[in-house]
């Protein structure tokens, strides 16, 4: 499962704005290098070209001022193959006007990647003012959030509406119905039927808050509300910037639209030929690596903040603390449930994102946790060291929801009669769960669960158990469309793939193996550890904007150091 849950937008912002000016570029339509000259027609198999759908292509975006931006909505189909049943999703948009009048070539839209990180928060958080100067004088920046997401209308909960939703309260610490901490690998019976009730449960969850809105939020449908969103921006082709999931994005849009594509770059890739176990399998073997490489080179990075002074210290702290946290949570401060091991995994695992930025207050906490404080390791699990305020231009955007939407306050599709299943500010996870779930087939069977655990371990410890139980939510999901392939964009320009040889997520093979699956792939290595390369080193961001502007293509075996 691609993890880029509500903790790691922070760490996307410092990646992209405090770690040096980024170079990002686009441009769909107008003049500029091949700016609005398809090299032939994208064909009468165009689905723009559809009766049915011309009513969503031709729509003009309202803009209107929210902030520094300017705020409008997209309204889509939620289903595509039925565009006139009257169920739609509407999508807020954002755009920083930043091109300079007789320089604009276009538009340049973002993907932040997740599952479900919002567009509009990213470009609210200041995107636009960290991208180079000559990209900025030339285009404007756009980016949206994906149906399901954010601020969409209707967008996914997995909280059921009225008294299911209390019955989710925990009980007291030392209560006798006290449950006991998942174990990090379930290997009794009982414990492996505790983990199969707890993901039947948060399945059913997400059925009884989202309904029928889950079969149509998947990568294959948001990559056509993006090609609705190029004809709303008034492009004749797509100039587009994905991170990590964002490249599961990019690349369903070039299958789906390969001739509407000008320039695209897709930043920490993900494999599409991979199973749901070989995904999990090089995911926490990456996560395995990267806490290896903290380990390693925590005194060079971080300083006197590391919590040993040599690697073995510090790997020895760490697994003193997985083993105590599995017998007894850790203490934390204003909490009642504490730290327990699968909060410390996914505290490790977090931190791993954004060394330059991260290590340090990982250091720190760790130090702090082995000192019996668990209080900011939790905080770095949780995602509570991040800014929590609401988002006045995605509300502007929302406001505007279009005749075809839900209205406000009406109950969203798969809600019971009567209630408003209540989305929170933050759905990212639910929405993390939902297209993940809905995007890669899993099996039904529990026994193929139980079979990977082995090679899980033994390939990347607690990283590879916690992946594959972590998994155990898809099976009892509705299926998607879509089977693992081997990527088909005939006609498709040259796409830029950026890999970073570290990177714990996505890991580097993937984005080698995706530029090769494209017609004139190109890969751009970063040699460092951390997740993604564009926005975070000076090389990267060069060759990334000279590609952007100029489409100039990067020579094989091109390489940028850390």
């Amino acid at each position: 499962m691609i993890t880029a849950p509500t903790r790691r937008r922070r760490a996307l912002a410092l990646a992209l704005a405090v770690l040096g000016a980024t170079s990002v570029a686009a441009c769909s339509g107008g003049s500029g290098p091949e700016g609005g000259r398809p090299r032939s027609s994208a064909g009468p198999a165009d689905p723009a070209d559809r009766p049915d759908l011309r009513r969503f292509y031709e729509q003009k975006l309202a803009w209107k001022p929210c902030g520094d931006h300017r705020c409008a909505s997209l309204t889509v189909p939620m289903d595509y193959s039925r565009p006139g049943d009257g169920k739609t999703f509407v999508l807020p948009v954002v755009k920083a006007v930043t091109a300079v009048r007789g320089k604009r070539v276009g538009s340049l839209v973002l993907n932040p990647g997740g599952p479900g990180e919002r567009g509009v928060r990213l470009v609210e958080d200041g995107v636009a003012d960290d991208i180079g100067r000559g990209v900025r004088e030339r285009f404007d920046i756009v980016s949206f959030d994906p149906r399901g997401v954010g601020e969409s209308r209707p967008a996914l909960t997995c909280t059921p509406p009225g008294p299911e939703a209390a019955a989710e309260e925990p009980p007291a610490e030392g209560s006798a119905d006290t449950p006991a901490a998942a174990p990090l690998h379930p290997r009794t019976e009982a414990e492996r039927a505790d983990a199969l009730a707890s993901a039947r449960t948060t399945a059913a969850d997400c059925r009884k808050a989202s309904g029928s809105l889950l079969p149509h939020v998947g990568t294959h449908d948001a990559a056509r509300d993006l090609d609705v969103l190029r004809a709303a921006l008034g492009e004749r082709r797509l100039t587009y910037v994905g991170w990590s999931y964002g490249t599961s994005l990019g690349t369903s849009y070039a299958e789906q639209f390969p001739r509407r594509v000008r320039a695209m770059v897709l930043d920490g890739a993900v494999d599409p030929s991979l199973d749901w176990r070989q995904r999990v399998l090089g995911q926490s073997t990456g996560f395995r690596k990267a806490v290896e490489e903290y380990a390693a080179t925590c005194a060079e990075t971080v300083g006197d903040a590391c919590p040993g002074a040599t690697p073995e210290e510090i790997r020895a702290l760490i697994d003193r603390l997985v083993e105590r946290t599995q017998r007894e949570p850790l203490p934390v401060e204003g909490s009642e449930s504490g730290l327990d091991a699968a909060a410390l995994v996914s505290a490790l695992g977090l931190s791993m994102y954004t060394p330059e930025a991260q290590w340090e207050p990982l250091s720190e906490a760790l130090r702090a946790a082995d000192g019996g404080d668990g209080t900011k390791l939790a905080a770095l699990a949780s995602g509570e060291e991040e800014d929590t305020e609401g988002s006045e231009s995605a509300e502007g955007a929302a406001d505007t929801v279009g005749a075809e939407g839900t209205d406000e306050g009406s109950a969203e599709p798969g809600a019971p009669e009567g209630s408003a299943s209540a989305v929170p500010e933050d759905n990212s996870e639910a929405a993390l769960v939902a297209i993940n779930c809905l995007d890669v087939p899993h099996p039904r069977d529990a026994r193929a669960y139980w079979d990977a655990l082995g090679p899980a371990e033994k390939a990347a410890g607690v990283h590879g158990t916690t992946g594959v139980t972590n998994e155990l939510v898809c099976r009892d999901w509705p299926s998607g469309p879509q089977r693992p392939h081997r990527v088909r964009a005939e006609g498709v320009p040259p796409v830029l793939v950026v890999g970073t040889t570290g990177d714990p997520a996505t890991p580097y093979e993937e984005a080698v193996s995706l530029a090769r699956q494209f017609p004139g792939g190109m890969l751009l290595s970063l040699d460092a550890p951390g997740h993604t390369g564009y926005g975070r080193n000076p090389c990267v961001d060069r060759k990334v904007e000279q590609y952007l502007i100029d489409l100039t293509e990067v020579r094989p075996g091109t390489t940028c150091t850390g």
